[in-house]
Protein backbone atom coordinates (compact mmCIF):
# COMPACT_ATOMS: atom_id res chain seq x y z
CA UNK A 1 0.00 0.00 0.00
CA UNK A 2 2.63 2.47 1.13
CA UNK A 3 4.59 1.72 -3.00
CA UNK A 4 1.12 2.96 -4.22
CA UNK A 5 0.86 6.01 -2.62
CA UNK A 6 4.45 6.71 -3.42
CA UNK A 7 3.88 6.19 -7.28
CA UNK A 8 0.54 8.45 -7.04
CA UNK A 9 2.03 11.09 -5.43
CA UNK A 10 5.17 11.18 -7.56
CA UNK A 11 3.55 11.73 -10.80
CA UNK A 12 4.34 15.11 -11.97
CA UNK A 13 5.38 16.28 -8.27
CA UNK A 14 9.16 15.89 -8.22
CA UNK A 15 9.17 18.40 -10.85
CA UNK A 16 7.13 21.21 -8.66
CA UNK A 17 9.26 20.49 -5.64
CA UNK A 18 12.58 21.12 -7.54
CA UNK A 19 11.04 24.42 -9.06
CA UNK A 20 10.08 25.49 -5.59
CA UNK A 21 13.84 25.08 -3.96
CA UNK A 22 14.98 26.80 -7.25
CA UNK A 23 12.95 29.54 -7.02
CA UNK A 24 14.47 32.70 -5.06
CA UNK A 25 12.44 33.43 -1.35
CA UNK A 26 12.86 36.58 0.30
CA UNK A 27 9.75 36.34 2.54
CA UNK A 28 10.76 37.32 6.43
CA UNK A 29 10.80 34.47 8.74
CA UNK A 30 8.23 35.66 11.56
CA UNK A 31 9.70 36.40 14.88
CA UNK A 32 11.63 33.80 16.66
CA UNK A 33 9.71 31.89 19.10
CA UNK A 34 12.66 30.39 21.42
CA UNK A 35 11.58 26.93 22.50
CA UNK A 36 15.03 25.70 23.60
CA UNK A 37 15.68 25.59 26.86
CA UNK A 38 17.79 29.10 28.11
CA UNK A 39 20.85 28.72 29.75
CA UNK A 40 20.57 29.89 33.36
CA UNK A 41 24.28 29.54 34.95
CA UNK A 42 23.17 31.25 38.24
CA UNK A 43 20.57 29.55 41.11
CA UNK A 44 18.40 31.88 42.35
CA UNK A 45 20.55 32.97 45.66
CA UNK A 46 23.10 34.63 42.95
CA UNK A 47 20.22 36.33 40.96
CA UNK A 48 19.63 38.18 43.98
CA UNK A 49 23.14 38.65 44.86
CA UNK A 50 23.56 40.37 41.62
CA UNK A 51 20.19 41.91 42.08
CA UNK A 52 21.33 43.36 45.80
CA UNK A 53 24.62 44.26 44.68
CA UNK A 54 23.21 46.55 41.75
CA UNK A 55 20.60 48.52 43.96
CA UNK A 56 23.90 48.83 46.41
CA UNK A 57 25.87 50.75 43.78
CA UNK A 58 22.36 52.62 42.92
CA UNK A 59 21.64 53.79 46.00
CA UNK A 60 25.27 54.22 47.82
CA UNK A 61 27.60 55.02 44.70
CA UNK A 62 25.10 56.49 42.55
CA UNK A 63 24.97 57.35 38.29
CA UNK A 64 26.01 60.73 36.99
CA UNK A 65 23.70 62.26 34.92
CA UNK A 66 24.87 64.58 32.35
CA UNK A 67 21.62 66.17 31.56
CA UNK A 68 20.13 69.33 33.96
CA UNK A 69 16.71 68.30 32.41
CA UNK A 70 16.98 64.73 33.41
CA UNK A 71 18.41 65.81 36.98
CA UNK A 72 15.33 68.07 37.40
CA UNK A 73 13.09 65.03 36.45
CA UNK A 74 15.28 63.37 39.19
CA UNK A 75 14.43 65.61 41.72
CA UNK A 76 10.42 65.22 40.63
CA UNK A 77 10.62 61.85 40.60
CA UNK A 78 11.53 61.55 44.16
CA UNK A 79 15.82 60.97 43.96
CA UNK A 80 18.22 61.96 45.98
CA UNK A 81 20.20 64.56 43.77
CA UNK A 82 23.57 66.05 44.52
CA UNK A 83 25.30 67.84 41.68
CA UNK A 84 25.59 65.76 39.11
CA UNK A 85 25.14 62.84 40.71
CA UNK A 86 22.19 60.73 40.98
CA UNK A 87 20.75 58.45 44.02
CA UNK A 88 18.20 56.10 44.11
CA UNK A 89 16.14 54.54 46.61
CA UNK A 90 15.53 50.37 45.68
CA UNK A 91 12.02 50.79 46.22
CA UNK A 92 11.71 53.69 43.88
CA UNK A 93 13.80 51.87 40.60
CA UNK A 94 11.45 48.96 41.44
CA UNK A 95 8.47 50.71 41.16
CA UNK A 96 9.73 52.42 38.03
CA UNK A 97 10.45 49.33 35.93
CA UNK A 98 7.20 47.40 36.32
CA UNK A 99 5.63 49.83 34.09
CA UNK A 100 7.85 48.98 31.33
CA UNK A 101 5.93 46.35 29.17
CA UNK A 102 6.86 42.87 29.31
CA UNK A 103 6.55 42.71 25.70
CA UNK A 104 5.22 44.80 22.78
CA UNK A 105 5.21 44.72 18.77
CA UNK A 106 6.92 45.99 16.36
CA UNK A 107 5.33 47.47 13.23
CA UNK A 108 6.38 47.32 9.70
CA UNK A 109 5.48 49.49 6.84
CA UNK A 110 4.76 46.02 5.60
CA UNK A 111 1.77 44.73 8.15
CA UNK A 112 3.12 40.77 7.02
CA UNK A 113 6.29 41.82 8.54
CA UNK A 114 5.00 42.83 11.92
CA UNK A 115 7.37 41.33 14.78
CA UNK A 116 6.59 40.55 18.48
CA UNK A 117 9.16 41.20 21.03
CA UNK A 118 9.66 39.94 24.57
CA UNK A 119 9.18 36.48 26.24
CA UNK A 120 10.32 34.02 23.99
CA UNK A 121 9.70 36.17 21.03
CA UNK A 122 13.27 37.38 19.35
CA UNK A 123 14.50 39.10 16.27
CA UNK A 124 17.80 39.36 14.78
CA UNK A 125 19.20 43.28 13.45
CA UNK A 126 21.89 43.39 10.88
CA UNK A 127 24.73 45.80 12.58
CA UNK A 128 25.63 49.71 12.65
CA UNK A 129 27.60 52.33 12.68
CA UNK A 130 30.47 51.29 10.31
CA UNK A 131 33.04 53.99 9.23
CA UNK A 132 34.21 51.51 6.32
CA UNK A 133 33.02 48.70 4.44
CA UNK A 134 34.53 45.88 3.06
CA UNK A 135 32.41 46.01 -0.63
CA UNK A 136 31.30 43.91 -3.47
CA UNK A 137 35.50 43.25 -4.63
CA UNK A 138 36.09 42.76 -1.34
CA UNK A 139 37.96 46.01 -1.19
CA UNK A 140 37.89 48.46 1.96
CA UNK A 141 36.67 51.85 1.69
CA UNK A 142 34.70 54.84 2.87
CA UNK A 143 30.81 54.02 2.83
CA UNK A 144 28.78 56.41 0.78
CA UNK A 145 24.73 56.80 0.52
CA UNK A 146 24.86 53.76 -2.25
CA UNK A 147 26.56 51.54 -0.20
CA UNK A 148 24.01 52.50 2.57
CA UNK A 149 21.29 51.78 0.17
CA UNK A 150 23.03 48.53 -0.54
CA UNK A 151 22.90 47.07 2.45
CA UNK A 152 19.29 48.00 3.34
CA UNK A 153 18.09 46.21 -0.05
CA UNK A 154 20.07 43.27 1.05
CA UNK A 155 18.48 43.52 5.03
CA UNK A 156 14.89 43.43 2.64
CA UNK A 157 15.91 40.34 0.96
CA UNK A 158 17.16 38.43 3.77
CA UNK A 159 14.37 36.03 5.15
CA UNK A 160 16.21 35.77 9.05
CA UNK A 161 16.81 39.69 9.54
CA UNK A 162 13.70 41.38 10.36
CA UNK A 163 14.89 44.98 10.35
CA UNK A 164 16.93 46.94 8.11
CA UNK A 165 18.62 48.97 10.89
CA UNK A 166 19.43 52.42 10.39
CA UNK A 167 23.13 53.71 9.62
CA UNK A 168 24.74 49.72 8.49
CA UNK A 169 27.45 51.97 7.21
CA UNK A 170 28.52 55.83 7.39
CA UNK A 171 27.84 57.67 4.35
CA UNK A 172 30.87 60.09 3.96
CA UNK A 173 29.35 61.89 1.08
CA UNK A 174 26.63 63.59 2.64
CA UNK A 175 27.60 66.14 5.90
CA UNK A 176 28.04 64.69 9.13
CA UNK A 177 24.58 67.31 10.70
CA UNK A 178 22.55 66.15 7.82
CA UNK A 179 23.32 62.32 7.41
CA UNK A 180 20.21 61.31 9.80
CA UNK A 181 17.50 62.66 7.45
CA UNK A 182 18.69 60.43 4.48
CA UNK A 183 19.79 57.33 6.30
CA UNK A 184 16.63 57.55 7.93
CA UNK A 185 15.21 57.81 4.33
CA UNK A 186 17.03 54.98 2.92
CA UNK A 187 15.86 52.84 5.99
CA UNK A 188 12.18 53.68 5.33
CA UNK A 189 12.22 53.49 1.30
CA UNK A 190 14.42 50.01 0.72
CA UNK A 191 12.62 48.04 2.66
CA UNK A 192 8.92 47.63 4.28
CA UNK A 193 10.61 45.90 7.34
CA UNK A 194 10.89 47.64 11.22
CA UNK A 195 13.92 50.02 11.31
CA UNK A 196 16.10 51.54 13.60
CA UNK A 197 16.07 55.19 14.46
CA UNK A 198 18.97 57.82 14.54
CA UNK A 199 19.42 59.26 18.16
CA UNK A 200 22.94 60.75 17.46
CA UNK A 201 21.39 64.28 18.74
CA UNK A 202 18.43 64.83 20.88
CA UNK A 203 17.68 67.02 17.65
CA UNK A 204 18.57 63.84 15.27
CA UNK A 205 15.92 61.73 17.29
CA UNK A 206 13.15 64.90 16.95
CA UNK A 207 13.87 64.62 13.12
CA UNK A 208 13.38 61.16 13.00
CA UNK A 209 10.38 60.98 15.21
CA UNK A 210 8.83 63.62 12.39
CA UNK A 211 9.64 61.21 9.71
CA UNK A 212 8.17 58.38 11.52
CA UNK A 213 4.81 60.53 11.97
CA UNK A 214 4.73 61.22 8.22
CA UNK A 215 5.09 57.62 7.14
CA UNK A 216 2.49 56.01 10.04
CA UNK A 217 0.53 58.91 10.95
CA UNK A 218 0.79 60.98 14.54
CA UNK A 219 -1.88 58.73 16.54
CA UNK A 220 -0.11 55.59 15.12
CA UNK A 221 2.95 56.38 16.78
CA UNK A 222 1.05 57.13 20.23
CA UNK A 223 0.12 53.07 19.92
CA UNK A 224 2.26 51.42 17.97
CA UNK A 225 6.34 50.99 18.29
CA UNK A 226 7.67 51.54 14.84
CA UNK A 227 11.22 52.05 15.43
CA UNK A 228 13.73 51.62 17.92
CA UNK A 229 16.39 53.78 19.53
CA UNK A 230 19.62 53.40 21.04
CA UNK A 231 21.12 54.95 23.75
CA UNK A 232 24.80 54.07 24.97
CA UNK A 233 25.86 54.45 28.56
CA UNK A 234 29.63 56.02 29.35
CA UNK A 235 30.64 53.19 31.94
CA UNK A 236 31.48 53.20 34.48
CA UNK A 237 28.13 54.77 35.69
CA UNK A 238 27.53 57.70 33.38
CA UNK A 239 24.70 58.78 31.03
CA UNK A 240 25.54 61.95 28.84
CA UNK A 241 23.43 64.81 27.89
CA UNK A 242 22.91 63.40 23.99
CA UNK A 243 21.74 59.78 25.11
CA UNK A 244 19.49 61.52 27.57
CA UNK A 245 18.20 63.96 25.08
CA UNK A 246 17.50 61.12 22.79
CA UNK A 247 16.05 59.47 24.62
CA UNK A 248 13.52 61.78 25.26
CA UNK A 249 12.64 62.34 22.02
CA UNK A 250 11.37 58.74 21.53
CA UNK A 251 9.87 57.99 24.72
CA UNK A 252 7.80 61.16 24.57
CA UNK A 253 6.21 59.97 21.25
CA UNK A 254 6.17 56.22 22.80
CA UNK A 255 8.41 54.15 20.79
CA UNK A 256 11.31 52.07 22.45
CA UNK A 257 14.64 52.76 23.34
CA UNK A 258 17.93 50.33 24.12
CA UNK A 259 19.22 51.05 27.60
CA UNK A 260 22.66 50.29 26.65
CA UNK A 261 25.75 50.24 28.84
CA UNK A 262 28.80 50.46 26.98
CA UNK A 263 30.87 47.99 28.50
CA UNK A 264 34.67 46.91 27.88
CA UNK A 265 35.32 44.28 30.64
CA UNK A 266 38.78 45.28 32.60
CA UNK A 267 38.41 48.32 31.48
CA UNK A 268 35.86 50.16 32.28
CA UNK A 269 34.32 47.38 34.24
CA UNK A 270 36.12 45.36 37.23
CA UNK A 271 38.07 42.36 35.82
CA UNK A 272 35.57 39.97 37.67
CA UNK A 273 32.19 38.38 35.25
CA UNK A 274 29.63 38.97 38.46
CA UNK A 275 30.76 41.91 39.46
CA UNK A 276 31.13 43.66 35.77
CA UNK A 277 27.20 42.20 35.42
CA UNK A 278 26.52 43.90 39.01
CA UNK A 279 27.98 47.44 37.63
CA UNK A 280 26.03 46.86 34.24
CA UNK A 281 22.55 46.23 35.76
CA UNK A 282 22.96 49.08 38.02
CA UNK A 283 23.51 51.56 34.94
CA UNK A 284 20.93 49.98 32.75
CA UNK A 285 18.29 49.81 35.44
CA UNK A 286 18.80 54.00 36.28
CA UNK A 287 18.45 54.44 32.09
CA UNK A 288 15.25 52.27 32.08
CA UNK A 289 13.69 53.67 35.35
CA UNK A 290 13.93 56.75 33.57
CA UNK A 291 11.97 56.26 30.30
CA UNK A 292 9.25 55.39 32.86
CA UNK A 293 9.93 59.07 34.57
CA UNK A 294 9.91 60.58 30.69
CA UNK A 295 7.03 58.20 30.24
CA UNK A 296 5.01 55.65 32.33
CA UNK A 297 4.49 52.45 30.43
CA UNK A 298 6.76 53.25 27.63
CA UNK A 299 7.98 50.42 25.81
CA UNK A 300 11.87 49.79 26.43
CA UNK A 301 14.55 47.31 26.26
CA UNK A 302 17.18 46.06 28.22
CA UNK A 303 20.39 46.84 26.48
CA UNK A 304 23.80 46.59 26.72
CA UNK A 305 27.14 46.12 24.62
CA UNK A 306 29.45 43.40 25.44
CA UNK A 307 32.98 43.19 24.99
CA UNK A 308 36.11 42.10 27.44
CA UNK A 309 39.61 43.62 27.00
CA UNK A 310 42.96 42.65 25.94
CA UNK A 311 45.52 43.05 28.85
CA UNK A 312 48.08 42.77 26.11
CA UNK A 313 47.14 45.59 23.71
CA UNK A 314 43.60 47.18 25.11
CA UNK A 315 42.27 46.12 22.14
CA UNK A 316 38.70 45.27 22.43
CA UNK A 317 37.95 41.27 22.19
CA UNK A 318 34.96 39.18 20.68
CA UNK A 319 34.10 36.11 20.99
CA UNK A 320 35.71 34.99 24.38
CA UNK A 321 33.97 32.56 27.17
CA UNK A 322 33.37 35.50 29.28
CA UNK A 323 30.88 37.73 26.93
CA UNK A 324 28.90 34.36 26.63
CA UNK A 325 28.43 33.75 30.44
CA UNK A 326 27.56 37.41 30.87
CA UNK A 327 24.76 37.39 28.12
CA UNK A 328 23.57 34.23 29.97
CA UNK A 329 23.76 36.20 33.17
CA UNK A 330 21.91 39.58 31.75
CA UNK A 331 19.33 36.95 30.67
CA UNK A 332 18.66 35.87 33.75
CA UNK A 333 18.51 39.64 34.86
CA UNK A 334 16.05 41.11 32.15
CA UNK A 335 13.99 37.84 32.73
CA UNK A 336 14.10 38.79 37.01
CA UNK A 337 12.73 42.17 36.28
CA UNK A 338 10.50 40.93 33.21
CA UNK A 339 12.03 43.63 30.57
CA UNK A 340 13.14 41.96 26.74
CA UNK A 341 16.68 42.74 26.92
CA UNK A 342 19.24 43.13 23.70
CA UNK A 343 22.38 41.80 23.05
CA UNK A 344 24.92 41.62 19.94
CA UNK A 345 25.95 38.57 17.88
CA UNK A 346 27.60 38.14 14.95
CA UNK A 347 30.46 40.55 16.88
CA UNK A 348 34.30 39.91 15.90
CA UNK A 349 37.81 41.67 15.57
CA UNK A 350 39.42 39.66 12.23
CA UNK A 351 39.89 42.06 9.52
CA UNK A 352 39.09 40.24 7.08
CA UNK A 353 36.56 37.62 6.58
CA UNK A 354 38.43 34.68 7.94
CA UNK A 355 38.75 31.76 10.26
CA UNK A 356 38.94 34.44 13.25
CA UNK A 357 35.46 36.18 12.14
CA UNK A 358 34.09 32.56 11.39
CA UNK A 359 34.62 31.41 14.90
CA UNK A 360 33.90 34.75 16.78
CA UNK A 361 30.54 35.47 15.63
CA UNK A 362 29.25 32.02 16.36
CA UNK A 363 30.57 31.32 19.46
CA UNK A 364 28.77 34.16 20.51
CA UNK A 365 25.59 33.72 18.34
CA UNK A 366 25.53 30.40 19.91
CA UNK A 367 25.37 31.02 23.56
CA UNK A 368 22.93 34.22 22.22
CA UNK A 369 20.60 31.91 21.10
CA UNK A 370 20.52 29.81 24.20
CA UNK A 371 20.57 32.91 26.78
CA UNK A 372 17.28 33.84 25.33
CA UNK A 373 17.86 37.23 24.00
CA UNK A 374 14.85 39.19 22.37
CA UNK A 375 16.46 41.61 20.23
CA UNK A 376 19.33 40.22 18.65
CA UNK A 377 21.60 43.00 17.30
CA UNK A 378 24.40 43.46 14.85
CA UNK A 379 23.39 39.82 13.58
CA UNK A 380 25.19 40.60 10.39
CA UNK A 381 28.40 42.43 8.87
CA UNK A 382 30.53 42.72 11.79
CA UNK A 383 33.88 42.87 11.56
CA UNK A 384 37.12 44.26 12.58
CA UNK A 385 35.34 45.65 15.92
CA UNK A 386 32.56 47.07 14.22
CA UNK A 387 35.17 49.24 12.12
CA UNK A 388 34.08 47.80 8.74
CA UNK A 389 30.77 45.98 7.76
CA UNK A 390 31.93 42.97 5.40
CA UNK A 391 29.07 42.58 2.41
CA UNK A 392 30.52 38.51 2.45
CA UNK A 393 30.14 38.64 5.86
CA UNK A 394 26.28 39.92 5.64
CA UNK A 395 25.68 37.44 3.69
CA UNK A 396 27.25 34.55 5.36
CA UNK A 397 26.22 35.69 8.68
CA UNK A 398 22.13 36.18 7.97
CA UNK A 399 22.11 32.63 6.97
CA UNK A 400 23.72 31.75 10.31
CA UNK A 401 20.84 33.60 11.88
CA UNK A 402 19.27 31.20 9.56
CA UNK A 403 20.47 28.32 10.84
CA UNK A 404 20.26 29.53 14.15
CA UNK A 405 16.30 30.48 14.10
CA UNK A 406 16.05 26.67 12.90
CA UNK A 407 18.09 25.27 15.59
CA UNK A 408 16.04 27.13 18.61
CA UNK A 409 13.15 26.11 16.96
CA UNK A 410 13.74 22.86 18.56
CA UNK A 411 12.91 19.12 17.14
CA UNK A 412 10.12 18.91 14.74
CA UNK A 413 7.79 16.18 15.92
CA UNK A 414 4.69 16.71 13.50
CA UNK A 415 5.22 13.95 11.53
CA UNK A 416 7.33 11.79 13.31
CA UNK A 417 4.55 8.68 13.02
CA UNK A 418 5.17 9.46 9.02
CA UNK A 419 8.75 8.79 9.52
CA UNK A 420 8.90 5.86 11.52
CA UNK A 421 6.17 4.04 8.94
CA UNK A 422 9.01 4.96 6.48
CA UNK A 423 11.38 2.90 8.25
CA UNK A 424 9.01 -0.18 8.01
CA UNK A 425 8.95 0.38 4.50
CA UNK A 426 12.92 0.50 3.70
CA UNK A 427 13.33 -2.10 6.09
CA UNK A 428 17.36 -3.08 6.55
CA UNK A 429 19.84 -1.90 4.04
CA UNK A 430 17.68 -0.21 1.98
CA UNK A 431 18.06 3.90 1.19
CA UNK A 432 15.29 6.42 2.54
CA UNK A 433 16.58 9.22 -0.63
CA UNK A 434 13.47 7.86 -2.97
CA UNK A 435 10.73 7.34 -0.25
CA UNK A 436 7.75 10.14 -0.53
CA UNK A 437 8.19 10.21 2.99
CA UNK A 438 11.79 11.89 2.42
CA UNK A 439 10.84 13.57 -1.32
CA UNK A 440 8.15 15.68 0.70
CA UNK A 441 10.02 16.23 3.89
CA UNK A 442 13.26 16.85 3.37
CA UNK A 443 13.15 20.30 2.70
CA UNK A 444 12.71 21.42 5.77
CA UNK A 445 13.81 17.80 7.71
CA UNK A 446 17.35 19.23 7.41
CA UNK A 447 18.45 22.82 6.72
CA UNK A 448 20.95 22.79 3.37
CA UNK A 449 23.16 25.96 3.62
CA UNK A 450 23.31 27.43 0.36
CA UNK A 451 26.66 29.38 1.11
CA UNK A 452 28.74 26.30 2.92
CA UNK A 453 30.32 24.20 0.24
CA UNK A 454 30.06 20.44 1.42
CA UNK A 455 31.12 18.67 -2.44
CA UNK A 456 33.72 16.65 -2.70
CA UNK A 457 37.40 18.36 -2.81
CA UNK A 458 37.49 16.94 -6.65
CA UNK A 459 34.20 18.27 -7.11
CA UNK A 460 35.09 21.92 -5.74
CA UNK A 461 37.73 22.25 -7.71
CA UNK A 462 36.26 21.25 -10.65
CA UNK A 463 34.02 24.19 -10.15
CA UNK A 464 36.75 26.25 -9.74
CA UNK A 465 38.02 25.79 -5.62
CA UNK A 466 35.30 28.79 -5.15
CA UNK A 467 35.65 29.94 -1.26
CA UNK A 468 33.35 31.31 0.61
CA UNK A 469 34.31 35.07 0.83
CA UNK A 470 33.87 34.74 -3.37
CA UNK A 471 30.37 32.64 -3.41
CA UNK A 472 29.04 35.06 -0.75
CA UNK A 473 29.93 37.97 -3.03
CA UNK A 474 28.27 36.27 -5.74
CA UNK A 475 25.04 35.72 -3.65
CA UNK A 476 25.22 39.53 -2.76
CA UNK A 477 25.02 40.34 -6.72
CA UNK A 478 22.55 37.97 -7.62
CA UNK A 479 20.60 39.14 -4.85
CA UNK A 480 20.90 43.11 -5.99
CA UNK A 481 19.58 42.42 -9.16
CA UNK A 482 16.72 40.51 -8.15
CA UNK A 483 15.71 43.10 -5.81
CA UNK A 484 12.40 45.19 -6.08
CA UNK A 485 11.59 47.60 -4.33
CA UNK A 486 8.75 48.08 -1.83
CA UNK A 487 6.32 50.40 -3.02
CA UNK A 488 6.06 53.36 -0.82
CA UNK A 489 3.10 55.81 -0.72
CA UNK A 490 3.76 58.43 -3.46
CA UNK A 491 2.19 61.15 -1.29
CA UNK A 492 4.32 59.85 1.77
CA UNK A 493 6.79 60.00 -0.56
CA UNK A 494 6.89 63.48 -1.34
CA UNK A 495 6.21 64.23 2.45
CA UNK A 496 9.20 62.80 2.80
CA UNK A 497 11.61 64.33 0.83
CA UNK A 498 9.98 67.48 1.08
CA UNK A 499 10.85 67.42 5.05
CA UNK A 500 13.98 66.35 4.12
CA UNK A 501 15.25 69.53 1.76
CA UNK A 502 13.07 71.57 4.43
CA UNK A 503 15.09 70.57 7.11
CA UNK A 504 18.65 70.26 5.21
CA UNK A 505 17.74 74.24 4.63
CA UNK A 506 17.67 74.88 8.07
CA UNK A 507 20.66 72.60 9.14
CA UNK A 508 23.43 74.15 8.54
CA UNK A 509 25.86 71.45 6.48
CA UNK A 510 28.50 71.18 9.22
CA UNK A 511 31.28 68.66 10.44
CA UNK A 512 29.09 68.80 13.62
CA UNK A 513 26.07 66.53 15.07
CA UNK A 514 22.58 68.69 14.58
CA UNK A 515 22.99 70.16 18.05
CA UNK A 516 24.53 73.26 17.91
CA UNK A 517 22.10 76.04 16.22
Amino acid sequence: MAKNTISRSRAGGRAARRAMRTAPNFEMLPALVGKLPNCDVMDGDQVDRIDAASMDILENVGVQFRDQIALEDWKKAGADVVGEMVYFDRGLIRELIASIPTDFTYFARDPNKNVSLGGRNAMFVPMTGAPYLRDLEDVRRNPTLDDLAMFHKLSHMLPALHSSAHHIVEPYDHPISQRHLRITYSSMKHSDKTFMGMTTSAKNAEDVMDMCAILFGDDFLESHAVTTGNCNGNSPLVWDETMLGAMRAFCRRNQPVLCSPFVLGGANTPANVPATVAQLNAEALSALAYTQVIRKGAPAIYGHYLSTVSMKSGAPMAGTPEISLMNFMIGQMARFYGIPWRTSSALGGAKTFDAQAGYESATTLSAVIHSGANYIWHSAGWNEAGMHCSVAKFIVDAEQCEMAYRMAEGPNWGDFDAALDAISDIGPAGHFLGHEHTQENFQTAYFMPELFDNNSIEQWAAEGSIEITKRALSKARKLLLEYQEPRLDPAKDEALTAYIKRREREIPASDELNQSY
